[in-house]
């Protein structure tokens, strides 16, 4: 039986999050040649790395697509990954009438990842807690990788995916499963190059500032 830990108890405990390698994710990682290759040089790019999963709201991203064409025609759905919900996603695409603005790369090797988040413009995972919150985000890395590659970044609000966003500063956090905020958002985000590089040098500073292995493993070693 689960029982409410004391305040010593709480008190003693912190907070030891997994950390970013900053070296690996960062803005000059070859996002420009993903572009290329793609045939998405000209074209404003919403990228999502991440398992192809119900909660990770690749989705709700397709389903926000009509609302951000409208306001911009050439945005182009980059979905970076593979995994079960593929199938059920090209699917949505197809539905939506937006298939032709929506590519999916797959799987990608390790070592091309960072320049497939340097290919975005915005970074967007509008994740969502699903199953009476057992199928809830940890934390959700991808936002700090996204961060540290320079890109403004859109997450949902599932478990502790806020925890790596700093909300106004390196990105919003919106409300998981909801395609209308989560448009919203990008749609600003697309519009404005200058707060897009803001909020990217933003966090791509917290990151450094926060998140870099080397900090992390301090931490650890203080607390041993």
């Amino acid at each position: 039986i689960a029982t409410a830990l004391s305040p010593a108890a709480a008190g003693r405990m912190v907070q030891l999050p997994p950390g970013v390698d900053e070296k690996t994710f960062h803005p000059g990682s070859g996002g420009a040649e993903v572009r290329a290759r793609l045939g998405l040089s000209e074209r404003p790019v919403v990228v999502c790395v991440s398992r192809l999963v119900p909660r990770k709201g690749q989705d709700t991203l397709i389903l926000a697509m009509p609302l951000i064409l409208a306001a911009q025609p050439d945005a182009v759905l980059l979905i970076v990954g593979g995994g079960p919900y593929e199938r059920e996603l090209r699917r949505l695409a197809r539905e939506t009438g937006v298939e032709a603005s929506v590519r999916f790369t797959g799987a990608v090797p390790w070592a091309e990842l960072p320049a497939h988040y340097g290919a975005g413009d915005v970074f967007a995972m509008p994740c969502r807690t699903r199953r009476g919150g057992l199928d809830v985000e940890g934390l959700g890395i991808v936002y700090l990788e996204a961060s540290a590659t320079g890109l403004p970044v859109v997450a949902g609000d599932s478990g502790g995916a806020p925890d790596a966003v700093l909300d106004g500063e390196t990105g919003w956090v919106v409300r998981g499963g909801s395609e209308e905020e989560t448009a919203e958002r990008i749609i600003v985000l697309l519009a404005d190059a200058e707060l897009r590089r803001r909020m990217g040098e933003r966090g791509r500073q917290w990151v450094e500032e926060r998140w870099r292995w080397d900090l992390l493993a301090e931490r650890l070693r203080a607390l041993l």
